[in-house]
């Protein structure tokens, strides 16, 4: 059911004063279910700003939430909120616009890459991630897509964008919700159990993984062996595509993609992980690696193109993912029924 339109929700939103009134809305960027980003400019000025604007038809807690979190924010790997103007029906959040691309598209375009860009890289991902559960923000989506380059310039930051399913805890309030990209999702999270902040370290070495041989760790035909494969931990260091790769890397990805959360790297001791600080890595081109990452983001488009990424999200949709578990992977799917859920 659509909620009554006829209020407003933001209490720091302007509302006394139209965006049209302040920026001049420039060209499309990207557009989602329920709202859309457009470049914009102050009125007068090259100063140049995103702005996502929302439609109020969705959900009250989505807006509130997303904006709410990203009134708290503000770190350099983190794109950061300007605004928020509001109306009866649109939010409009202006935001950092990035001008870079995103993490594999700048890794494709690129002459020389090595674990020395990887390393930078996860770095710059995992100082975020600090940041957020430093701030009790669990993100819930890491994915490729949402690791944004702030510039085309070479030394350019890496930030992390859209918090469209991230969710503030607080203490040890555990999570039960099903949400985020399944190929990202930690073990926990797929199977409704109780889960924390961990679950995004599991995304940042999916990521890792990635970045390092081209392909998804747990990549199958369809998502019931894929989801299978997550719960069980079950990925492999293939030959010939990790041959060249440092031990060190290899020995990060395995203290990331640890099934049981409480054994996986808190950002912390992963930022002092000797591959992630830069003084045990390869430089050495990986040209068969950027050859992978460029099929891998084809087929990642094409994905998008053809079902909008298929995120997982909500209770009925938690249910459909359990029904599929029990149905094809054989796995014990119970759950504690005392976890407090949070959307």
């Amino acid at each position: 059911m659509p909620q009554n339109m006829q209020e407003y929700w933001i209490a720091e939103s302007i509302k006394d004063t139209k965006f049209e009134d302040v920026y001049d809305l420039g060209k499309e960027l990207g557009r989602g279910a329920t709202s859309v980003v457009h470049k914009c400019c102050v009125k007068g000025t090259d100063q140049a700003w995103a702005v996502k604007i929302m439609d109020k038809r969705v959900e009250l807690k989505t807006i509130v939430t997303e904006i709410g979190i990203l009134l708290k924010l503000n770190h350099p790997n983190i794109v950061r909120m300007k605004e928020v103007f509001e109306t009866l029906d649109h939010d409009y959040i202006v935001l950092e616009l990035v001008t870079g691309s995103e993490l594999f598209e700048r890794i494709i375009t690129q002459e020389y890459y090595s674990e020395e860009q990887a390393a930078t890289a996860i770095r710059d991902i995992i100082t975020g991630v600090e940041y957020l559960h430093n701030h009790d923000v669990v993100h819930r989506d890491l994915k490729p897509e949402n690791i944004l380059y702030e510039s085309l310039s070479l030394n350019s930051k890496l930030k992390i964008a859209d918090f469209g399913l991230s969710t503030i805890v607080s203490g040890k309030v555990a999570l039960t919700t099903v949400c985020g990209t399944p190929g990202y999702c930690a073990p926990e999270v797929l199977k409704g159990e109780k889960y924390f902040k961990s679950c995004d370290m599991w995304s940042v070495g999916v990521i890792a993984y990635i970045l390092l041989c081209g392909y998804e760790p747990f990549y199958a035909e369809n998502e019931a062996t894929m989801f299978k494969k997550i719960l069980k931990g079950d990925y492999k260091f293939d030959s010939p595509w990790w041959d060249d790769v440092s031990d060190n890397a290899k020995d990060l990805v395995r203290k990331l993609l640890v099934v049981d959360p409480k054994k996986r790297l808190t950002p912390a001791a992963a930022l002092k992980h000797v591959w992630v600080t830069g003084m045990a890595n390869k430089k050495t081109h990986k040209d068969g690696t950027v050859e992978k990452i460029k099929e891998f983001n084809a087929r990642r488009k094409l994905k998008f193109a053809t079902d909008a990424l298929k995120a997982v999200a909500g209770a009925t949709k938690k249910m459909d993912l359990l029904s599929i578990l029990q149905a094809n992977a054989g796995l014990d799917t119970s759950r504690d029924e005392e976890g407090m859920e949070i959307n």
